[in-house]
């Protein structure tokens, strides 16, 4: 997104929230991923290989329903590269699990704070009564981060997919094996019966669209960027607030 379209009391807005403390996550992500346990249950973390981002500029939305009318990116950007995902699961129950949050691991240094990942026009003075929360919508259980390079290619893909396949679902009939085959070949933490968690390669390309379970089905989940400085990211980690909730008051 170009940062010329932001207006004076957006900027206004943003900083002052931000001074305020009201853009950081109620939960410390931070030391969360560095935990073995969490009040008696088990976490666990789930290596997902790699993700490509050409131009820095990402975003993390439903890969099934958002992706394909091609969403806008976030504000700040990050060094285009290849970095590690990461996925922290809880185990609720003898091989009962939940997808709780994950992580693009941008530098290895500790984080020094907090920070709403935005895009310019949210709303986001609705986070003055210390309840409301910003998100990107969940419809199909399925969550991911990409770049824009990413989100252009796919589009052509989704497009060219359609265009020869006019009648299908294209994940009836296209992921859903992959989702399969995945679980197959890394059955830890995934259902066996239909899968948890793909990194897709987008055909004839080397970018990448990780599709993962959201954790808690439908609904809004947060960004928050991890920053190592005021001006450079870290950690990218996405999460739903009542996971949050959920997993503080076990």
């Amino acid at each position: 997104m170009d940062k010329s379209t932001l207006t004076s009391e957006w900027i206004q807005t943003f900083n002052r929230l931000g001074s305020e403390g009201k853009l950081k996550p109620t939960v410390p992500y931070h030391d969360l991923f560095a935990r073995k346990e969490l009040k008696g249950f088990p976490l666990h973390t789930l290596p997902m290989w790699t993700v490509n981002f050409p131009t820095g500029h990402i975003t993390c939305c439903d890969p099934l329903v958002t992706l394909p009318s091609k969403p806008d990116t976030y504000i700040r950007t990050v060094e285009p590269g290849t970095y590690l995902l990461e996925t922290k699961i809880i185990e609720m129950e003898p091989n009962q699990y939940r997808y709780v949050a994950s992580r693009v691991i941008f530098n290895g240094n500790e984080p020094v704070n907090y920070e709403l990942a935005l895009k310019g026009t949210e709303d986001i003075e609705i986070l003055d009564d210390g309840e409301s929360f910003i998100g990107f919508p969940v419809d199909s259980g399925l969550a991911t981060v990409v770049d824009a390079e990413t989100i252009e290619t796919y589009r052509k893909f989704y497009d060219q997919w359609h265009t020869n396949y006019p009648d299908k679902n294209i994940y009836d009939d296209y992921y859903s094996d992959l989702f399969q085959l995945n679980a197959m070949a890394y059955p830890q933490y995934q259902r066996s019966k239909g899968g948890d968690w793909i990194n897709f390669t987008i055909p004839e390309t080397e970018l990448t669209v990780p599709m993962i379970q959201s954790g808690f089905g439908d609904g809004l989940y947060p960004v928050y960027w991890h920053l190592i400085k005021m001006d450079k990211s870290a950690n990218l980690l996405w999460n739903i607030l009542i996971v949050a909730k959920r997993i503080s008051n076990l």
